[in-house]
């Protein structure tokens, strides 16, 4: 398969604004930009998809323009669900120098932002050079503010199609960008900067749009949520342990999914993981190469180290083995529950109700199903305090194999 029929079977195509796409992502030397606004300070595990197109795209050929959106990331994308809250000047500042610093660090792309050629435009230039392009029965009727309309939607987020629109114009004119990818929410968006560029520029002007389907997971919700929030990139916000888990724990309908659109595995060797998780889904052999390779990925070798040691430390129990950051990391995720220190075992047990009784407690007890911190401990009389602790005032109770507890003491 050529390089585009390759993109299309990873299920990274949703839709092209001319047959021409084809022909030029597979022979062409296009350069083209993905955009995102600074909402926050660093991208996550939803944006990983968009990243690593870019990044498909520049091994064959292609240049990358990352754009961080200094000036749309003031009024906010429209969604579907009412109006986004507006961010200060400093937080949006704040949060533009760290994913310039996230994204030169992991990518290396070209970055712009676009509060640098729409910061001296007057209102008066505004609606005379580029409002006068838009026609408002045509805005109204793309998906995301047709959605809008009944809830209601204010002038600023209507506005935010033209400056998207004058973004891709201004990077037509100063650095012969052709193309812009988005999510298949971005459609609407696309297309009109091209609408644009044409007006502006010329009907002969070879520019294109291409979307991208959503991920989502098998529910049909965002994919990037985890019980414990947002999965960032930035392993001080998201550990290399959590993100492993994170991907781990994906669902077998969805894996092979998330093996083409998250990883630079072949098609071979997607194909070797979808043959295992059909015969052996026991072993999930898919979810493992998931998790590392994205892991690796944005954290190296060292940050993969860690996530594994925390997990095999958790699987055997030999907790102890970790050293005091990689603790941090494995409670992280845990269930956390608060009780008093200075309780027997059996009494911590029903206070925090990991067991429903005490009969059921001393069960568990006697039939050595619970351990502290990776050690089995027999006597239910055990008084628990602080000096006890896994880390902090965190201790580590483990019942059966599988279930972990987080008790962080009182006292």
């Amino acid at each position: 398969m050529n390089f585009f029929e390759e993109l299309k079977w990873r299920g990274l195509i949703d839709n092209v604004t001319s047959p021409e796409v084809e022909d030029e992502i597979n022979n062409g030397e296009l350069t083209f930009y993905i955009g995102t606004d600074p909402t926050a300070d660093s991208l996550h595990i939803g944006h990983y998809s968009s990243l690593l197109m870019a990044k498909r795209l520049q091994q064959h050929g292609h240049h990358p323009i990352m754009l961080v959106g200094g000036a749309t990331g003031f009024i906010g994308d429209p969604k579907a669900t009412g109006e986004r809250n507006m961010l200060t000047a400093e937080v949006l500042q704040h949060n533009y120098d760290a994913l310039h610093k996230q994204i030169d660090s992991l990518w290396g792309f070209e970055m712009v932002n676009n509060l640098d050629w729409t910061k001296d435009i007057t209102i008066i230039d505004f609606l005379r050079d580029y409002g006068k392009y838009f026609n408002v029965n045509y805005m109204i009727n793309k998906e995301t503010v047709k959605k809008r309309l009944d809830l209601g939607i204010s002038y600023t987020e209507f506005s935010y199609m033209i400056l998207q629109s004058l973004d891709f114009l201004k990077l037509y004119e100063t650095k012969n960008c052709r193309m812009q990818i988005g999510g298949q929410d971005q459609w609407g968006n696309i297309t009109s900067g091209l609408e644009l560029i044409r007006k502006k520029c010329g009907a002969d002007v070879k520019c294109y749009g291409l979307t991208m389907p959503l991920i989502t997971k098998a529910d049909g919700t965002k994919f990037g949520k985890s019980e414990t929030g947002t999965v960032w990139l930035d392993a001080k916000k998201t550990s290399p342990y959590e993100l492993y888990q994170f991907l781990f724990n994906t669902e077998d309908d969805k894996v092979i999914e998330y093996l083409k659109k998250l990883t630079f595995l072949s098609v071979t060797e997607i194909e070797e993981l979808e043959r295992s998780l059909k015969e052996e889904p026991h072993k999930r052999e898919a979810q493992k190469a998931l998790a590392s390779q994205v892991v690796r990925d944005l954290h190296g070798e060292e940050g993969l180290n860690a996530a594994l040691s925390i997990t095999q430390a958790l699987f055997s129990g030999r907790l102890n083995e970790l050293d005091e950051s990689m603790r941090k990391d494995a409670i992280m995720n845990m269930e956390k529950i608060s009780a008093p220190a200075g309780l027997s075992l059996l009494d911590l047990l029903v206070n925090t109700k990991i067991a429903s009784s005490k009969r059921e407690g001393r069960e568990w007890i006697k039939g050595n199903s619970i351990a502290l911190n990776g050690v089995k401990v027999t006597d239910p009389e055990k008084i628990i305090d602080l000096e006890d602790a896994y880390t902090g005032n965190a201790l580590i109770v483990r019942r059966g194999k599988k279930r972990y507890y987080c008790v962080e003491l009182e006292g």
